[in-house]
């Protein structure tokens, strides 16, 4: 099936200009007094004094069947307050005003303002798209291509290995790859982005020689700079250790990077890989965090060069009640993180657990997890996928801009206090009531030539519900 792509602008546009089709269409025929060589058409039209400096002409385009009229960008150094038209009318027409205000409010780059040809006793009603020539930034929402594979049926069927009962929790990606955590006989692989633009779903199995232990030999995984990870679900004990493996290339064995008896840790919590967050720097240091079960504790294991794994260190879950399926998901380069689970509030916290601030549990869904913070092409974005827990809840991803603030503290207290908050993109995945639902997120940014940002990819995944990726374009100043 192919993929979805949006056309919200030019539906918008076809609304648009119905609308004004229906409203605009004045030319008052006053009965008796009516002459027929009185006519009201706006045959051309210019701005005469645009610019700073007040001497830039700008020609318009009429369109006489919605009655409208669109001029490209003006500097926004115009003088808005007498902004002055020449028109090219109907023999004795004229324009209902000599100059025009424009009032611009704070944030605004688009007005739009009614001119009126009279010729009297006639006259015809024509409206004006005033746009700024403004810098653009973020990702365009509007033109997206999505490439499903979840359980919502305008896309492909559901991916087969989640088709298996609560028993593929984990997935990744990283631009490049899918990776697929599964028990299921489809087993760990991965899936190339490129070939599932093509609709070609030919797996790359993982070699998992040596792999073994735990409640489950394999439960969660994540992609790191080329780097795979797999966890196991470990049950605490040194029959059922906590093990990690590290893949390069995943055709070799893995290396076993973390064989640790979590048991033998100090209040560690109880049972641990139900959820698994890697967080690591271009070198490969960084850290892994694993929430217990319980919902209580967090067991943090430092990491360095991508593989050499020590200093299991333990702290209190930042929010009580999180639930057991916890993510800690570093931003950036920062020493900040947003922890997340399926039953707790977002909330912004240092490697070590302390809270620097927690949104209410009602500002977003509940069920918001595996949180992120991006930032991309001059905004930043939080994004989340819903664990669907009750009858009443479904799995859906989430995007909403939290660009305003000069922190990322500061964007979530705008996001906490803004009332009736609506993401920017949402999208459903469809997914059943989930006794384990292990949620997902990803992402990745493609770059131009020049190493600017150019188009955003989009990753959400749940238990049973399958998983969807988004390819995004930058937005581009659009003169029409």
């Amino acid at each position: 099936m192919k993929p979805i792509i949006f056309f919200k602008t030019i539906l918008i546009a076809i609304l648009f200009g119905g609308v004004l089709t229906m409203v605009s269409c004045k030319d008052e025929l006053p009965g008796a007094m009516d002459t027929s060589d009185k006519f009201t058409v706006l045959k051309s039209i210019k701005i005469v004094n645009a610019g700073p400096n007040g001497n830039e002409v700008v020609i318009g385009t009429v369109n006489e069947d919605t009655k409208t009229v669109t001029f490209p960008r003006l500097d926004t150094l115009t003088d808005f307050s007498k902004l002055r038209f020449e028109a090219e009318l109907s023999e004795g027409a004229t324009l209902d005003q000599e100059t025009y205000t424009v009032p611009f409010s704070e944030g605004e780059s688009e007005r739009t303002i009614v001119i009126k040809v009279i010729n009297s006793p006639r006259y015809r009603e024509y409206y004006v798209r005033i746009r700024l020539k403004v810098p653009v930034y973020g990702a365009d929402f509007e033109k997206g291509t999505i490439y499903d594979f979840t359980n919502n049926a305008i896309g492909n069927p559901i991916y087969p290995a989640h088709t298996f009962t609560a028993m593929t929790r984990g997935s990744a990606f990283d631009g490049e790859h899918v990776l697929v955590v599964s028990r299921s006989t489809m087993g760990t692989h991965l899936l190339k982005v490129s070939d599932l633009k093509n609709y070609d779903t030919t797996p790359i199995p993982l070699n998992m020689t040596g792999v073994s232990m735990g409640t489950f030999p394999v439960n969660m995984g994540a992609l790191v700079n080329g780097h795979i990870y797999v966890a196991n679900l470990s049950g605490n004990t040194a029959a059922s250790p906590m093990r990690v493996y590290h893949w390069t290339n995943p055709a070799e064995p893995p290396q076993m990077i973390v064989d640790l008896n979590v048991g033998t840790v100090a209040n560690a919590g109880v049972r641990h890989g139900d959820h698994f967050s890697v967080s690591l720097d271009d070198s490969g240091n960084g850290y892994m965090f694993f929430g217990d079960n319980a919902g209580t504790k967090v067991l943090r294991l430092k990491v360095e060069n991508y593989t050499t794994v020590s200093d299991p260190f333990v702290f209190n879950m930042p929010v009580s009640g999180a639930g057991s399926w916890t993510t800690y998901n570093r931003i950036g380069n920062s020493s900040e993180y947003i922890f997340t689970g399926h039953d707790a509030p977002v909330t912004l916290v240092t490697e070590s657990g302390s809270v620097i601030f927690q949104m209410s549990r009602t500002a977003i869904p509940i069920r918001s997890s595996d949180a992120r913070v991006i930032y991309f092409n001059g905004e930043r974005y939080l994004i989340v996928t819903t664990a669907a827990r009750t009858g009443s809840e479904a799995t859906n991803f989430a995007v909403y801009d939290i660009t305003k603030g000069a922190s990322v503290s500061e964007a979530l207290a705008t996001l906490n206090s803004t009332p009736n908050v609506k993401p920017v993109f949402e999208h459903s995945l469809m997914g059943p009531v989930n006794t384990s639902p292990s949620s997902n997120t990803g992402w990745a940014i493609k770059k131009d030539s020049q190493g600017n940002d150019e188009s955003l990819l989009l990753f959400s995944a749940a238990s049973d519900a399958g998983f969807v990726f988004f390819e995004f374009p930058k937005k581009v100043l659009e003169d029409e």
